[in-house]
């Protein structure tokens, strides 16, 4: 089997993966994301995933590559990961007692062929008090995180959630299963 990188440095991705498969290489990619406002959210997490999926790729010819980006999506702004703490706390306000989407492009790279696809899941807020938002600010959770939340870290904000819950930690695992099938990078695994 060909080895397979992991195009990112992101803790929550690692750890998912290392659910499917067993033995994998970290290699993030450091190109500067070039982002198109006239794209939809899908279009730009398809359009970031595959930049770093095929940046690695350039590197390590003789592997298979996945790439993964990650944005929320409330109407037609898209957030991204905060900028400083005011940015975190106007995002949390902005999704306070509201539903938005999560939204994940995955990329696979191999020998020349790619693979791209994206997850969507919709997940509602509970009403957030102005106290609770400057907490989980201070906290510094929010900070690298797209929409300044991780629902693995703040599950008491979310009120709930429709579709895949890997998708919103940042990698639709069902989504990923099904495209690593597709390019036979791994046979059909028990669920």
């Amino acid at each position: 089997m060909k080895e397979i990188i992991l195009a990112s440095a992101s803790p929550r991705r690692k750890e998912l993966l290392s659910e499917l498969i067993g033995n994998f290489r970290i290699q993030p990619s450091f190109l500067e994301e070039k982002t198109d406002e006239n794209r939809t959210p899908a279009e730009t997490v398809c359009a970031l995933a595959e930049q770093k999926a095929k940046d690695v790729f350039s590197r390590n010819c003789d592997a298979v590559v996945l790439g993964a980006d990650t944005v929320v999506s409330l109407g037609k702004e898209i957030l991204g990961k905060p900028k400083d703490e005011a940015d975190a706390v106007r995002m949390l306000r902005s999704l306070s007692g509201k539903t938005h989407q999560v939204i994940t492009g995955v990329c696979i790279a191999w020998e020349g062929s790619v693979l791209t696809d994206y997850c969507v899941t919709d997940v509602s807020f509970r009403t957030l008090t102005d106290e609770a938002i400057a907490d989980y600010v201070k906290s510094g959770v929010p900070m690298d995180k797209a929409g300044a939340y991780a629902i693995q870290d703040n599950p008491d904000m979310i009120a709930g959630f429709n579709g895949s819950y890997t998708n919103v930690v940042g990698l639709p695992m069902e989504l990923l299963q099904t495209m690593l099938q597709k390019c036979g990078v791994i046979g059909c695994l028990e669920n």
